[in-house]
């Protein structure tokens, strides 16, 4: 589902039956310049200084994390209590925990993520120990403007049957990094973020993302 913030119901939208939502103009300018010079003040890390997320998806060009601060944590996780959201999380049974991962990530010209569907977590409080499951994914961007033809698109794919037991992919949907739009898609989904054209040229593709998780 696509909407703008100020024409969606929150209580009547289900991730059950609808998997992917789009909300336009759901950051104000105001905030997105908040977030964008909370950005300046971070300590970046370049996918070349993580070994493990370097391997796992090579040829990515060089994008940067950051940590998000308390203050903008706290809003981003006031923002997100929309009732579909709270819904959805509480709807696992046996649920023990309930946890949250969120970053900065800036991407240049060249940069790109490739296919995944974040079941590989890497995340966990301790070697054996089972980490808690991801089951809402959430992006939001900050950047002041952003070109269709500056590409940083998120792609989402369904999977379908393909012939000798393979499988299929296909686009559902190809969503441009809107200044001030938020997308949140249920767990696991596969998709990936489109290689930055160097028509972008030093504009950078400025965005939170993470997952909202449940420990059983």
């Amino acid at each position: 589902m696509r909407a703008r913030l100020s024409e969606f119901n929150p209580q009547s939208f289900s991730f059950h039956t609808d998997p992917v939502l789009i909300l336009n103009e759901f950051w104000s300018p105001e905030e997105r310049a908040r977030f964008r010079a909370a950005m300046g003040h971070q300590k970046w890390t370049s996918l070349s200084d993580l070994p493990e997320t370097s391997h796992a998806f090579p040829n990515c060009g060089n994008w940067a994390k950051a940590q998000i601060q308390a203050a903008e944590a706290s809003l981003l996780m006031n923002r997100l209590a929309l009732p579909c959201v709270i819904d959805y999380m509480e709807s696992f049974p046996q649920i023990k925990g309930r946890h949250v991962s969120f970053n900065y990530y800036s991407y240049a010209m060249g940069d790109c993520l490739s296919l995944h569907d974040d079941t590989d977590q890497g995340y966990g409080p301790a070697p054996g120990v089972l980490p808690p499951t991801r089951r809402l994914a959430v992006v939001g961007y900050y950047h002041e403007r952003w070109e269709p033809n500056w590409g940083g698109e998120l792609l989402v794919y369904e999977t379908s049957p393909g012939p000798a037991g393979t499988k299929r992919l296909g686009v559902t949907h190809c969503i441009i990094p809107e200044p001030g739009s938020l997308v949140i898609f249920s767990v696991p989904r596969v998709h990936r973020v489109a290689r930055v054209d160097p028509l972008a040229g030093i504009n950078r593709r400025l965005s939170t993302a993470g997952w909202l998780m449940t420990e059983h």
